[in-house]
């Protein structure tokens, strides 16, 4: 294994060639496997591009932030923009228009309430343990093997246990949850085939079916409303309650959200360990075989943030303008669609020094790979645990962990992460 079998390097030409003619609706594989030299370019040359369909494209930190910040004049409603790709009374529709994250309040304010107030400090220091027994447990498997699966065997496993605690799923009933998610969110991805139509379609019935007898059941039989989120969105607070459409529509939120996102922070840091050994090097000298040493933790914190910023889990994120107004510069009409690349962003040099470079000592890291502003990821506490748990104890148990062949990318624009990556242990 080389480092450039993990992540190509792209010509200068060639990262020209492909932003001049950028279209999300149509991109070449190699760009897929490293957008980074193309984002460089667009936000050198064109950091608010308007796109063949019409919509803009940004690429500045600074942008992202001042729309994030501007909800009044950017929505996260998704109604006008999904209609047409998803179609009317599709379940996809029906989904990606009733979740959290896309949304105006008042519905989003009410969701993310009900959803807050089970994901407090205290609440997510009590699943630190069942964590730690899980991770443990996970690299008992891997060592009994020599090796295995980064993804599936490790970075995937984890939080569709954490999140299937947090909503009670029972154990046995978790098999088709990552099935579903890969569907339901690969039908995000800015060119959508047949194939990727009816599969995230399929998945959205078959979660929406399993979760009517899950709510069916804990109507009979409430959990904990400080723990358990379900209990929590069915029972409501201060006398708001969710219909019964958007209760099972945010019940795939939830599990969706935290999961793939989660399975790519950790996969994505296994495997620019192997790409940046110095760091690496760095991060075992700094924390050592004590991940679990008071310590370690500020070390731990820091570094998974900088995985964050340098292989964001999440590349994209989009709003609509509701009235005419100016980003970067650049006049936008009412109505326009805007691409937030926060990809490209979480690189800019103008806000990161050495912004190409994978530094786990950063400190100042003001990165968007949780968003900003009233749609800042609600389990952004809860996906920095899990990645400080799961990156710390597998490098102490693993220190000499090496990949036994090239590590497989998920091909999309939308989530950047990894479908295998196979590895050994000794």
């Amino acid at each position: 294994m080389t480092a450039d079998a993990i992540t190509p390097p792209m010509a200068p030409a060639r990262a020209v060639e492909i932003a001049q003619s950028f279209d999300l609706r149509a991109l070449p594989p190699d760009f897929y496997a490293n957008p980074f030299p193309v984002y460089a370019v667009l936000r050198e040359r064109e950091p608010v591009r308007r796109m063949p369909d019409g919509s803009f494209f940004l690429t500045r930190h600074a942008d992202l932030v001042a729309v994030y910040r501007d909800a009044h004049a950017f929505s996260s409603d998704k109604k006008v923009e999904f209609t047409p790709k998803y179609g009317e009374g599709s379940p996809l529709l029906a989904h990606h228009t009733t979740s959290l994250v896309f949304n105006d309040p008042p519905l989003h304010t009410r969701v993310r309430k009900l959803i807050m107030g089970a994901l407090t400090r205290r609440a997510i220091a009590d699943m630190e343990p069942g964590l730690v027994a899980l991770v443990d447990g996970l690299l008992d498997r891997i060592a009994a093997r020599g090796g295995g699966d980064l993804i599936g065997d490790f970075a995937a496993a984890i939080p569709v246990e954490i999140i299937g605690n947090l909503l009670d799923v029972p154990h046995g009933e978790r098999g088709p949850l990552r099935d579903w998610s890969l569907a339901i969110l690969g039908a995000l991805e800015p060119r959508l085939s047949p194939e990727q139509q009816q599969a995230g379609d399929r998945g959205v019935a078959e979660m929406l079916d399993y979760l009517s007898g899950l709510v069916a059941r804990r109507r009979r039989q409430p959990g904990d409303p400080e723990h358990d989120v379900l209990t929590r969105l069915i029972q409501g607070e201060g006398g708001e309650q969710l219909s019964g459409h958007e209760l099972l529509h945010n019940c795939i939120f939830i599990l969706n959200a935290g999961h793939e996102t989660t399975t790519n922070l950790i996969g994505n840091a296994l495997v620019s360990l192997q790409e940046w050994p110095a760091q690496k090097q760095w991060l075992l000298a700094a924390v050592g075989s004590r991940p679990g040493d008071p310590a370690a933790e500020p070390v731990l914190a820091a570094a998974v943030d900088e995985f964050l910023r340098f292989e964001s889990s999440n590349q994209l994120g989009n709003r609509r303008a509701l009235h005419a107004c100016d980003v970067g510069g650049v006049p936008l009409p009412p109505g326009a669609l805007v691409t937030l690349c926060i990809g490209a962003a979480n690189r800019d040099p103008a806000q990161f020094e050495q912004a190409d470079l994978l530094r786990l000592d950063r400190v100042g890291n003001r990165h968007l790979a949780f968003g900003f502003g009233i749609h800042q990821c609600a389990g952004l506490s809860l996906a920095r645990l899990e990645g400080r748990v799961a990156i710390g104890r597998f490098l102490a148990r693993f220190p000499a962990y090496r990949l036994t062949a090239p590590p497989v990318r998920g091909g999309r624009a939308r989530f950047r992460g990894f479908l295998h990556a196979p590895f050994a242990v000794a």
